[in-house]
């Protein structure tokens, strides 16, 4: 893509906003001096001149969003915000001592092809799983993950991605209710996995489950008194894998739940510092899915299928989706990281795309 100057890029964004802005701020333009655009690095300021004869709240700050976001695409992403993202101006003039910032990262969200998905697991290092083309997670610094999406969206798909990854940098502990995806990876890769049997009820499977919990639990309170010993302790990764989690809370004693979300609540409060994590794919994530503790520790949000204001209202309750733009197609969606190294805001996402031996899936 041929680079396109600042002069360029400034003017071009204020004839986009003087066409697009209209009559919700009465027809003031840059042309009467009522606004201005400025080009930065890692984003672009919309200057008003104040007084102005318009409102300067989230209803413009999103207005903006729309139009910029369209017009910058492909060459920029502008990463969404919650609210009005206001910074002051380094000037004495008082009349622009303020403008609207919108971030954005280079270029667009692009898909990561995978010829040999066993050969591109063997070779990665510093335990990083990258999840699209100039976008990688360092395991070190994740908490728990979740994955959700509706039926036939991708996340199983998404989900055996993770686990050809983190099997060569985690001890895995899969729980599989459904005894479907993860149990034929698991049994491929000669990793033990719960899963319902024959003669056994629901409340006797979550209680097994239970058990593998408390015994992370466990591991998590040792190593924690290793590191009051020795601060610089380090331990192996652990990864409790839970898939469709809303199957497990529904219709199971009361007792069990109770304790089955007690433990998950300490294991995601608790295991941060002790490097024992956890993965968690489910339709959805309400308080019936998961506590909302557990909900607040996730640091990986991944949400994909259809995406509106309803269904990414559990991972991302803040968040207006419209606007961003999400390719079509299996394994896109929205993906949010939150580890002081990547954008907090959340980013379009396209779950790589592999080729792996026959009969895993």
């Amino acid at each position: 893509m041929i680079p396109i100057d600042t002069k360029t890029l400034e003017k071009y964004l204020l004839q986009s906003l003087n066409m697009g802005l209209g009559s919700l701020i009465q027809g003031e333009t840059s042309y009467t001096n009522s606004f201005d655009c400025r080009v930065l690095e890692n984003g672009f300021l919309f200057i008003p001149r104040l007084p102005a004869g318009y409102i300067i709240d989230d209803d413009l700050y999103q207005k903006i969003f729309l139009i910029a976001n369209a017009s910058l695409y492909p060459r920029y992403t502008l990463l969404k915000q919650n609210s009005a993202f206001f910074i002051p101006l380094a000037t004495e003039d008082i009349h622009t001592q303020r403008a609207l910032y919108f971030p954005w990262k280079t270029g667009i969200s692009e898909r990561i092809v995978i010829s040999d998905l066993d050969k591109f697991t063997s070779r990665q290092k510093n335990e990083a799983i990258p999840i699209m083309k100039n976008l990688t997670i360092n395991y070190n610094k994740v908490t728990s993950i979740a994955i959700a999406g509706n039926s036939g969206s991708g996340k199983s798909y998404a989900l055996t991605y993770f686990l050809s990854i983190l099997k060569n940098i985690s001890e895995l502990i899969i729980v599989d209710p459904k005894f479907d995806t993860p149990s034929r990876w698991a049994k491929f890769n000669n990793i033990s996995v719960i899963h319902p049997t024959k003669n056994r009820s629901k409340s006797d499977f979550v209680s097994a489950i239970n058990e593998q919990l408390s015994r992370a639990l466990n591991t998590i309170q040792e190593r924690q008194e290793m590191l009051y010993e020795d601060p610089d302790s380090i331990f192996p990764h652990l990864t409790i894998v839970i898939d469709e989690v809303l199957a497990l809370s529904e219709g199971v004693n009361k007792n069990i739940k109770d304790s089955f979300f007690s433990l998950l609540s300490q294991i995601a409060l608790l295991g941060r510092a002790t490097k024992v994590h956890l993965l968690l794919v489910s339709q959805r994530f309400d308080h019936n899915t998961i506590p909302t503790s557990v909900r607040e520790q996730l640091n990986v949000l991944i949400q994909i299928g259809n995406i509106n204001k309803k269904t990414t209202q559990f991972l991302f309750p803040d968040l207006d989706p419209k606007g961003i733009v999400i390719p079509a197609g299996k394994g896109t969606g929205l993906i949010q990281i939150i580890d002081n190294e990547h954008p907090y805001q959340v980013l379009p996402l396209l779950c790589p795309t592999y080729y792996t031996e026959k009969g895993i899936l």
